[in-house]
């Protein structure tokens, strides 16, 4: 009895076990019935039909990194370049993951990789640098249309290393350092241009100022010029209204005569002191009337205005 206790007791657990079947979040496994297609488990309680239904397939509803192998690939200017990348691909769908291909992860990896050498081969060695976004995008278009079928979900593609030959290597650096030369020479020299052009601008600027103070102090010297000879003109010509107002007073011309025999009696005087040899005028009568005249002023009685006549 306790045999068979024993025995009836392993049947029910084994019943159990196949019949009840507890699946984690974010899973789903893929149940057949007698061979065939039967249901997808969510996650969560589950039961089956003990001897009936079989477990086929289990599937993660995750997000998976797949790595793509590197590869050579061959650029638009016939240049090789070693690639490699990194695919994310989530199932969506449980059912056909399990029958659609006979390995879908396999499928990705080889499509990614044909894909990845189309796409990089319609391109030159320079843009493949510049434009990974759109290699990325380009195999994740392709892969996405053909994986609907597997029940797969390309996200993305993202490229790890692009590995060009070191001969390539060495020159693409040789262009790198000629370039970077090159726009040290172009600053350099834009540099002395502006140099050059601020020490002439400053030069101009600086004739213009001296040339506007030269200027200026002209304008200046000649205004003052001008206002001494107009005062000494307005001077002078007082002086003679007031010799000729004086002139026409009475007694004036007789003034005026006796000066000017004082100026001639001076003059003949300093040249007979400054000089070793007298100079006398050729007509010496003119002097001594000039003198007598004088002199006949000086003894008149107009001569001195207060001696009573």
């Amino acid at each position: 009895m306790e045999i068979i206790s024993l025995i009836v007791f392993a049947i029910a657990a084994l019943f159990i076990v196949r019949a009840v079947k507890v699946v984690p979040q974010q899973n789903a496994w893929v149940v057949e019935r007698l061979g065939r297609y039967h249901a997808t488990l969510a996650p969560g309680l589950n039961f089956l039909v003990p001897f009936v239904d079989r477990l086929a397939y289990k599937h993660s509803l995750k997000e998976i990194p797949l790595d793509v192998p590197s590869q050579v690939c061959i650029t638009k200017d016939n240049t090789q370049l070693t690639v490699d990348g990194i695919l994310y691909f989530q199932v969506t769908d449980p059912m056909r993951a399990s029958y659609g291909s006979s390995n879908y992860i396999v499928a990705i990896t080889q499509l990614a990789q044909t894909t990845l050498r189309s796409v990089i081969g319609k391109m030159e060695l320079d843009r493949t640098f510049e434009e990974r976004d759109l290699i990325n995008s380009g195999v994740v278009a392709a892969l996405d249309d053909a994986a609907l079928n597997w029940g797969v979900k390309v996200l993305r593609y993202e490229i790890k290393d692009l590995t060009p030959p070191a001969a390539i290597l060495h020159s693409m650096q040789a262009q790198i350092t000629a370039e970077r030369e090159k726009r040290a020479l172009i600053a350099a020299s834009e540099g002395r241009r502006q140099e050059q052009i601020n020490i002439a601008t400053g030069e101009r600027e600086a004739f213009i100022a001296r040339s506007e103070g030269e200027k200026q102090a002209e304008i200046n010297k000649a205004q003052g010029e001008a206002a001494a000879i107009t005062a000494v003109a307005e001077a002078t010509a007082g002086a003679i209204r007031q010799i000729a107002a004086a002139i026409r007073e009475p007694g004036g011309e007789q003034a005026v005569q006796l000066k000017v025999a004082e100026r001639a009696v001076d003059a003949f005087s300093q040249l007979a002191q400054k000089n070793n040899t007298m100079i006398v005028p050729g007509n010496m009568s003119e002097v001594s009337t000039l003198v007598a005249s004088a002199m006949a002023l000086m003894r008149s009685p107009a001569s001195h205005p207060g001696t009573p006549r």
